[in-house]
């Protein structure tokens, strides 16, 4: 149990979060498809990246660690080995779904778990694709839940074409990995863009890459030529916390160095912008293929419920916590729409939302089946209010009771999973 007292002054300074949790991911799995040893910076230590980290591990690949640096000797794009235990991917659906999507051409057999959450995810929409390429693999639940078996490939994958029916980076990252392999081009199409690291780190490592619409075309190779070094660029998604606490309490002035801005990312500083949040994009760069900037966010004064949906969700899904305390702070009524995807992330968050929030700020937060009502401008009190392991559902508890009358929250230690030292800073 945590208690966070309420705020009584504005947030003010220059600081840096931690790295981006999905280019943390992608940056362990392709340095060890390479043939070189690559020094990864910045590397996110939380606990979903070292699930990775030990998968990989357990795969043969040598990876050394000290701090925030990464060492990893890849061993090829045909160096993998079997593993002599089963794959544990702990909290995460990214080190599940990118793997399953590696693993799958492989010619030794592969097993996941996970944490009592990831068991209880949804991973038909990872096994459909892939089967159709030709993988064998079995699961609980007719093939929809952990654990889950891949099967030694017995011939060549299929390249195919495949129309996504959801939006989803990890999915489509399942995929493009498996295309590596393939006997021909594999092309995914998405509903709408969801974030595109996987893509631009294949392209950096001279995998060939096309992309038209929201049509994107991996063909096959038989090697990686990986870069000496990466570095890994500050989490939009840590940033946002920080977002709103700074642009919903009074006086507040902060700039935060180093934030990656890749433009399938920003959604949430679209919406805060049209929300009349003060946010600056200050001292643009490019590394490693991705945009990297300072914010700088002083207080507004006058912030305004907004509405919105559609193809900016897969831009801001993990935000939505965060941006749902930010308008519940705002005058007027903000309508978030399309988000059922919200329902089978670590836990049910919107459902989460609803229940939790409305004990900080009563009769505020309701929700239908994929759409979230928030009502803001009305009164705060003190409450007690749980997590569900949930570490987007801590932070965003834990900034709501800050700017508000305080909040006591049960599983604090959740926020390791992306954001060890956040309590410290907060």
């Amino acid at each position: 149990m945590k208690k966070i007292l309420p705020l009584k002054h504005e947030l003010r300074g220059v600081f840096e979060i931690p790295g981006d949790k999905s280019v943390s991911h992608r940056a362990i799995i392709l340095s060890s498809l390479g043939n070189s040893i690559v020094e990864i910076s910045n590397f996110l230590s939380g606990a979903d990246c070292l699930s990775t980290i030990s998968c990989m591990k357990l795969l043969g690949v040598e990876i050394e660690q000290a701090g925030e640096k990464i060492l990893v000797k890849g061993n090829g794009l045909n160096g993998l080995r079997e593993p002599e235990n089963i794959l544990d991917a702990g909290n995460s659906g990214t080190t599940l779904r990118l793997l399953m999507g590696l693993l799958a051409p492989q010619k030794f057999l592969t097993t996941f778990t996970g944490d009592n959450s990831l068991r209880r995810r949804p991973m038909g929409r990872v096994i459909t694709p892939l089967k159709k390429m030709g993988a064998a693999i079995v699961g609980r639940n007719r093939n929809k839940n952990l654990p889950i078996t891949i099967l030694p490939a017995e011939k060549i994958l299929r390249g195919i074409i495949y129309e996504m029916p959801v939006a989803s980076a990890q999915v489509k990252s399942a995929l493009l990995l498996a295309g590596l392999y393939a006997d021909a081009p594999t092309t995914v199409i998405e509903p709408a863009p969801s974030r595109d690291h996987t893509e631009k780190m294949l392209a950096a490592f001279g995998a060939r890459i096309e992309k038209s619409g929201n049509a994107i075309k991996i063909f096959p190779t038989d090697k990686l030529n990986a870069p000496e070094k990466i570095s890994v660029p500050g989490d939009i998604s840590s940033a946002a916390y920080w977002l709103v606490l700074a642009t919903i309490l009074d006086g507040s002035d902060i700039t935060i160095k180093n934030v990656g801005i890749n433009e399938t990312r920003t959604g949430i500083l679209d919406v805060l912008k049209n929300m009349g949040a003060k946010i600056g994009i200050i001292n643009e760069k490019i590394s490693g293929g991705e945009r990297i900037a300072d914010l700088k966010v002083v207080a507004s004064e006058n912030l305004r419920g907004v509405e919105f949906g559609g193809e900016i969700i897969p831009r801001l899904i993990d935000e939505i916590p965060a941006l749902a305390v930010a308008a519940a702070f705002a005058e007027g009524t903000t309508i978030i729409r399309d988000v059922a995807e919200l329902r089978v992330k670590e836990t049910d968050r919107l459902a989460a939302i609803v229940e939790e929030f409305n004990k900080i700020s009563p009769d505020t937060f309701s929700a239908t089946d994929d759409t979230l009502i928030i009502r803001g401008g009305r009164k705060k009190i003190f409450a007690e209010c749980k997590t569900r392991a949930d570490h987007r559902m801590a932070m965003s508890l834990a900034i709501f009771g800050a700017a508000a009358q305080g909040v006591s929250i049960d599983d604090a230690d959740c926020v390791n999973i992306s954001y060890p030292k956040f309590f410290d800073l907060l």
